[in-house]
């Protein structure tokens, strides 16, 4: 008998999702007031219900009144305007295929699946469409946007049948997003970062009026460069090789690595992209923690 699938969100990630909102910024500003125009629930426009208090919850949407009464914690829901899509733009080039030395089995693309999943249940929470568009050495792979538990249930099907393969696609393949990604619609980005064509992408989308978050995944050894003696290093998409002795090179390569960093923030941020980066020894939702949670959606 064939082995179960692991699940793409572990059960203490997925806990931890239910104090999270995306709050696409786009539509923010332009109505300014709620978190989203969504018929989600939330802190928007028209009330809508009552529900038990969770921690995270803002304590300003606490009914003081009804506690008075019941001696119990309620948070006042509201209903926002209108749906919001949001879609998932997964980077399966073969570099997504890297992973640490140290947990060979968990892939730079294990981690993106599991953090665009992620992301689609917090859309399924909130009641918006999602759809995913992958891309890679296959091209352009589609799922329309939908709502719903059958939605999410197609994605994590998808996501699972991914591989990391290949270069990212010309331009002349990428125009089913623009048929598909509508302006103000929200697009969550994922890949390692390195794709000039990929960064590009993302700036003519915020160009073009679509709401962009960036997440760059990385592994820990790019992060800390950690070789210690002669080691070859090979470029996955292209095999070029550079045979280098580690101690001699670290400190160029994080310097180097650093800068590379602070180039692509500042490029994203004057942009109007949000970014944030995570690596593969961090919590799946780290990244989503620190764009959405409560402090970063208040601006406190």
């Amino acid at each position: 008998m064939a082995a179960a699938t692991p699940p793409l969100i572990p059960a203490d990630v997925r806990s931890r999702l239910r104090s999270l909102r995306l709050w696409p910024q786009r539509a923010s500003g332009s109505r300014g007031i709620g978190a989203h125009a969504s018929r989600s629930r939330g802190a928007g426009l028209e009330f809508a219900q009552y529900r038990a208090y969770e921690p995270g919850d803002e304590l300003r949407q606490i009914d003081w009144k009804l506690y008075a009464r019941s001696d119990r914690f309620f948070v006042r829901e509201s209903e926002r305007e209108s749906p919001v899509t949001v879609w998932l733009l997964l980077d399966c080039s073969a570099s997504m295929g890297q992973a640490d030395r140290a947990r060979p089995d968990w892939q730079r693309l294990d981690a993106a699946k599991a953090l665009l999943a992620c992301v689609a249940e917090l859309a399924l929470q909130q009641g918006d469409a999602f759809g995913l568009i992958a891309l890679g050495g296959d091209g352009v792979q589609l799922l329309p946007a939908g709502n719903g538990l059958h939605q999410r249930d197609r994605l994590h099907l998808q996501l699972h049948a991914l591989k990391a393969a290949g270069q990212w696609p010309p331009q002349q393949k990428l125009s089913p997003l623009w048929e598909r990604i509508a302006s103000n619609d929200l697009v969550v980005m994922i890949g390692d970062g390195f794709d000039a064509a990929g960064v590009e992408l993302a700036e003519r989308l915020a160009k073009a009026g679509r709401d962009v978050v960036h997440l760059q995944l990385l592994t820990v050894e790019e992060r800390d460069f950690p070789f210690r003696d002669g080691h070859r290093f090979r470029d996955p998409e292209t095999d070029d090789e550079l045979l280098s002795d580690g101690v001699a090179v670290r400190a160029d390569y994080l310097a180097r690595f650093k800068q590379a960093q602070r180039v692509l923030d500042a490029r994203l941020q004057a942009a109007g992209i949000r970014h944030d980066t995570g690596y593969l020894d961090e919590a799946i939702d780290a990244p989503l923690q620190r764009l959405f949670g409560r402090r970063a959606g208040s601006g406190a």
